[in-house]
């Protein structure tokens, strides 16, 4: 009986990672991969008055979980972050993020929550995560160059800046910021 539980199981979890891995990551879809991809594509071409319009469809992409109980603990963690209740914000990211850890706007508002609680450690391991689910994520690209700023980094906030500027060519925020950058490490004052 122990030999035929144990291979019952051992098939059992062999067909849930199989599943696991040939299904797309939550939130993600290959419809929604596609559209993402066909916005970036856009953004690279995007005159500066359509980039607010094109990064807002593609936070709206990010934002989409698939789930509608996921989309409510997202929708709570926001909410607390923008009335200021940032440890609250926390506590439902976190559920966010243990119910869903392939869905990268858990992590991306946990990580601005810790942020603005001063845990610079936990922030920065969130938007790495954030960056490994999703590469082109210019919101962690961005918190990782104001927390590399803030701590006298200016060539290496200068350097995500850059990456952030490769998929947001248009944006004259960003050109702003790495205009000011390079002048500061110049040595030039402003």
């Amino acid at each position: 009986m122990g030999i035929k539980k144990h291979l019952y199981n051992s098939i059992a979890t062999a067909l849930c990672v199989g599943v696991w891995y040939s299904t797309p990551a939550i939130g993600q879809t290959t419809s929604s991969l596609e559209r993402l991809d066909l916005l970036f594509e856009q953004l690279l071409e995007a005159e500066p008055d359509e980039v607010s319009r094109l990064e807002g469809q593609i936070i709206s992409e990010w934002s989409k979980s698939g789930s509608p109980a996921l989309d409510v603990l997202l929708r709570r963690g926001e909410d607390a972050a923008e009335e200021g209740e940032f440890a609250v914000a926390v506590e439902h990211f976190t559920a966010l993020v243990d119910h869903a850890p392939d869905f990268p706007e858990g992590y991306h508002g946990r990580a601005t929550a810790y942020y603005n609680m001063g845990l610079y450690g936990p922030a920065i391991d969130d938007l790495r995560q954030v960056l490994v689910l999703e590469p082109r994520h210019f919101g962690a690209m961005i918190g990782v160059a104001i927390i590399l700023e803030e701590f006298e980094k200016p060539q290496d906030a200068l350097e995500v800046w850059e990456m952030v500027a490769a998929l947001n060519p248009a944006d004259p925020d960003i050109e702003a910021v790495i205009e000011r950058l390079t002048t500061q490490m110049s040595g030039e004052t402003l």
